[in-house]
């Protein structure tokens, strides 16, 4: 329900005194468009906010929505693709989802309403956690203000229902951020059961959505590269902070978009940054001074910090020289070996916006273990290739005219 918080500020006032449902994404496989943890309100007059699917599914959502509301119980349904029936409701890419719907009642002390108007408050960027009842628990909802503190056990709402491996999962999803659902297992009650579907509970579970502050990324070098650095590593969520030590160049007009610009000898501007609590395991720092004695000192302090990501530019014979270096210095080897050098990704990237896309996807692909890309750390060779002269043959002879494209 996270996902809402954007549009909620108008519709906390329509819903006042009103009944409505809360239809959620509880489950998802295969090809879907949406994750765990999306939702949609849907009112008795039928007005809608949000989606689930894009379109496909949302038509038998609303009549289950409705359904609830009439009788005050909720609903879950599974869709998936059906070749069977071509007019039934479901994801034509292929996937399914597992969708939970929760009637609420015009009572105004309900705790999803109440959770709704702390929720339309929030700011787009304020890290906030959502820990809430499915199927018999539906009555539970809890806002978290500071997820990165939370505890089960300060919460008497959560604490009286949860306990042992619960409670830690629970614990778990709230500090790392994003959603999950964890069961929750109470006498007489069969989750397993798959009659009448379209009616069926998902037994006891919780459902957490959690929303950290963004994440930082460190750009050292206030050069071309992190002029087109800071504004990819933007669109990508992250907290971007520019540090240089020479005020002229730092100063430039160029990184407005950081932000935060520091003028500081990079390794002591990391070194406070770390002593003050203010660097996590979500961290990423981008070195691209590319001048020995910026780079060494900055990577002997950035390799003693658990980040989550630490690249560094420069030739493959740079690269040797630091390690040379690091070693020297005592930096251990397997502290050494998670450093990200050269920079980025093997996308034959020339220009600085083009290095930006580089690095930006070796971030992503760092964070997703199971990608298949490969880092230039991991090929050899060189690292520019050249353009070639004409166009391959294969695309002088492409008649795209009849080509078909494929969305996914």
């Amino acid at each position: 329900m996270l996902d809402l918080i954007p549009s909620l500020g108008p519709w906390v006032l329509r819903l006042e005194g009103r009944r409505f449902a809360v239809a959620t994404v509880v489950g998802a496989s295969g090809s879907v468009p949406r994750p765990v943890g999306t939702s949609m309100l849907v009112t008795q007059s039928g007005d809608v906010l949000g989606s689930l699917s894009g379109g496909c599914v949302e038509g038998a959502v609303v009549a289950l929505a409705q359904e609830a509301m009439d009788d005050d119980v909720p609903r879950h349904g599974v869709f998936g693709f059906s070749s069977a029936d071509a007019f039934a409701a479901g994801l034509t890419c292929g996937g399914e989802l597992a969708i939970h719907i929760q009637p609420v009642p015009a009572e105004a002390a309900h705790p999803l309403r109440t959770a709704l108007l702390q929720l339309a408050g929030l700011g787009p960027d304020q890290s906030v956690a959502l820990v809430r009842g499915l199927g018999s628990l539906g009555a539970t909802a809890v806002v978290v203000p500071h997820p990165e503190a939370f505890r089960v056990a300060a919460e008497p709402t959560l604490a009286s229902l949860l306990g042992g491996e619960p409670a830690a999962q629970v614990e778990f999803l709230v500090h790392r951020g994003g959603p999950g659902v964890v069961r929750v297992a109470r006498a007489g009650e069969c989750p397993s059961d798959r009659t009448n579907q379209a009616h069926r509970s998902t037994g006891s579970a919780v459902l957490v959505e959690s929303r950290l502050a963004p994440p930082r990324m460190l750009v050292f070098g206030a050069n071309d590269f992190g002029a087109t650095l800071v504004p990819a590593a933007k669109l990508l969520g992250y907290h971007v902070t520019l540090v240089d030590a020479r005020p002229a160049f730092a100063s430039q007009p160029r990184f407005a978009a950081a932000d935060q610009v520091v003028t500081d000898w990079p390794h002591r501007y990391l070194a406070a940054e770390a002593a003050g609590g203010r660097v996590d395991s979500r961290t990423v720092a981008a070195v691209l001074t590319h001048d020995p004695k910026f780079d060494v000192p900055l990577l002997e302090t950035a390799l003693t910090l658990d980040l989550a990501y630490v690249g560094a530019m420069g030739s493959r014979r740079s690269h040797l020289q630091r390690v040379g270096e690091l070693l020297n210095a005592g930096v251990p080897a397997e502290r050494i070996a998670r450093l990200h050098s050269p920079i980025g990704l093997d996308l034959g990237a020339v220009t600085p916006a083009e290095v930006a896309v580089s690095v930006t996807a070796e971030l992503i692909a760092a964070r997703n273990r199971a990608a298949s890309c490969l880092p230039l750390r991991d090929t050899t060779g060189t690292i520019h290739h050249s353009a070639p002269a004409t166009a391959p043959t294969d695309l002088k002879t492409t008649d795209f005219s009849t080509q078909e494209i494929a969305w996914t």
